[in-house]
């Protein structure tokens, strides 16, 4: 990922994703973009996704729980895409920092990280959690964000000024196994009467996986360290003008139907499961207005939003379009709510 140093050997990149390597999402990005700038890359997965591997990459098969002693080579930057148990973290600082003295080491957090009483517009210095269990043997929704920030305090230990914690929001873009930003493109491509949840003008943050790939094998370039949120758009961004971009860009003949979150709540309606990209105000605190000023300042640019609406819908058109998706309410659930609805 990082470019060739001059010392004896290869220049190497350890990726851990939530397959194990840089073969899906975030971490497939990040290795795509590290190939295609020349640098070279190791990915350690555990050959799910793709069993012969990413092309242009040295591919090590593994589990990152008892696998690390297969990565035997010296490394000037790792990115760590899946690390959310604090022993695992742990396991894989200390036999890395030992292979890999002067490495810099990107690990990708989120700001789950944040207390849930963050004020919006937070920035980095907001408080995060500090009840992660370090003996953790699973995460649950629930111990998610705690254990991302137990995990970001054992790589700062070992790694110091060496590391690199990105704090993104909602990511989106081609390889977003999730579906919930792809739920939002498929629907409205679909068309017609569209529940849509809660106010227009309540603020949401996206960021495409591929701006946030680009950004860090840029940063572990310049071997750049600290803490910074990746969130985005670089201004502020309403669900009613996200809508509607999707709209436009699809050439969609969609028809909102504002939900009110008390008729949602009323009926049951889990949101980010059924309603992606909709968490109701007491639950929300700061989730969609943390400030990036400083990625920006940093070096992070967006591409324009039409790019990740129409490329997203590409991708999942390529998709088997029988195969349900892992987020967003089903149409049988949407009509009935939407007959439901006062103004119907």
């Amino acid at each position: 990922m990082v470019k060739d140093s001059g010392k004896a050997g290869r220049s190497r990149v350890y990726d851990a994703d939530s397959d194990l390597g840089g073969t899906r999402f975030i971490g497939r990005h990040i290795a795509e973009c590290a190939i295609a700038l020349g640098h070279r890359v190791t990915l350690f997965h555990r050959g799910d996704s793709l069993p012969v591997g990413l092309p242009g990459a040295t591919n090590v098969v593994g589990d990152r729980s008892r696998d690390l002693d297969r990565l035997t080579d010296r490394y000037d930057a790792i990115v760590d895409t899946c690390g959310f148990l604090p022993r695992d973290v742990a396991a894989s600082c200390a036999y890395l920092r030992g292979k890999s003295p002067d490495a810099v080491y990107a690990f990708i957090s989120s700001i789950n990280a944040y207390r849930d009483d963050c004020a919006p517009g937070s920035d980095e210095t907001a408080l995060i959690w500090d009840t992660g269990d370090p003996n953790a043997t699973e995460m649950t929704p629930e111990t998610y964000g705690p254990l991302k920030a137990r995990c970001e305090g054992i790589v700062r230990a070992e790694f110091g000024e060496r590391a690199f914690i990105v704090r993104p929001g909602l990511v989106a873009g081609p390889y977003d196994q999730s579906d919930r930003f792809t739920y939002c493109v498929r629907r409205i491509a679909r068309g017609g009467r569209t529940l849509t949840p809660g106010e227009p003008e309540r603020r949401v943050q996206i960021i495409d996986a591929r701006d946030l790939a680009e950004w860090i094998v840029s940063s572990l370039t310049a071997r750049r360290g600290g803490t910074l949120n990746a969130t985005g758009p670089q201004y502020r961004l309403s669900f009613g003008a996200l809508l509607e971009e999707c709209r436009k860009v699809l050439r969609s003949d969609s028809e909102f139907v504002w939900a009110s979150q008390a008729f949602l709540l009323e009926r049951g309606v889990q949101p980010w499961s059924e309603m992606p990209l909709w968490v109701p105000d007491e639950e929300g605190g700061a989730w969609d207005s943390f400030s990036a000023a400083r990625a920006m300042e940093n070096g992070l640019v967006y591409r324009d939003l039409s790019a990740t609406i129409r490329d997203t819908w590409e991708w999942d058109r390529r998709r088997d379009q029988d195969v349900p998706l892992k987020s967003g309410i089903t149409a049988e659930r949407e009509a009935l709510l939407l007959e439901a609805l006062p103004s119907s």
